[in-house]
């Protein structure tokens, strides 16, 4: 077995199995462990400083990717204007460039805060490298290789749907560059990490606030 069969063939099952199994069972024997354990009640400030533009950026990449990859033939029509390509470009290169400065700034109020640094535990630093990593070679991608909408959506979704069909064809991705294939691996190396850490929080999205009954706040002072 080769590298590249070991990395893009055996480690996307690898990453899935763990996630799909741990997930769950982190969710049923520890269930109010599901939340990013705020650290907003320590320091607020720089929190909201890293936060919001990590949040706002991260969401509109992800939002991206996933449409990419559900209906990349739509992708590659809308590409086909180049004024709508450019349109694309520019705002997923500056999504992830917010992306990029709120997860510094959080990453900086760890480092440099230290009751943060007090309730920061080893899985949290892990995390952080590989968030920023994954983020610094997204940014990377779009500033060095252009178009990445477009080869995302011609080679990147057929090499992901290939695996789906547990037929993988790590030919697509092989001869891509090595900082996009870092960025591949590093997405599975999320996903491993995925239910072992605070990052599973986005998964318990609070639908039920839709229907609940509304909470009544009333002030009282004297």
């Amino acid at each position: 077995m080769t590298l590249s069969q070991l990395l893009f063939g055996v480690l996307p099952y690898v990453a899935i199995i763990i996630a799909i199994l741990v997930t769950p069972i982190r969710y049923f024997t520890r269930r109010f462990s599901y939340s990013s354990l705020s650290s907003q009640f320590l320091e607020t400030k720089q929190l909201f400083r890293g936060s919001v533009p990590w949040h706002y950026g991260i969401v509109y990449v992800l939002v991206g990717h996933i449409v990419g990859f559900l209906i990349p033939r739509s992708v590659l029509a809308w590409n086909g204007v180049p004024i709508r390509l450019y349109v694309l470009e520019i705002t997923a290169l500056a999504a992830g460039l917010t992306a990029l400065w709120g997860l510094v700034n959080l990453i900086i109020r760890r480092v440099t805060n230290s009751r943060i640094r007090a309730v920061t535990s080893k899985m949290d630093v892990l995390l952080l490298l590989v968030l920023i990593a994954q983020v610094v070679t997204g940014v990377l991608i779009a500033m060095l290789y252009r178009w990445g909408s477009t080869w995302y959506a011609g080679v990147m979704v057929p090499y992901l749907y290939s695996i789906i069909k547990l037929q993988p064809n790590i030919q697509l991705v092989e001869n891509l560059p090595f900082i996009v294939q870092l960025h591949v691996i590093v997405a599975f190396a999320l996903t491993i990490l995925l239910p072992f850490s605070r990052l599973v929080h986005f998964l318990s999205i609070p639908f039920s606030y839709l229907w609940r009954p509304y909470q009544i706040v009333i002030w009282n002072r004297k």
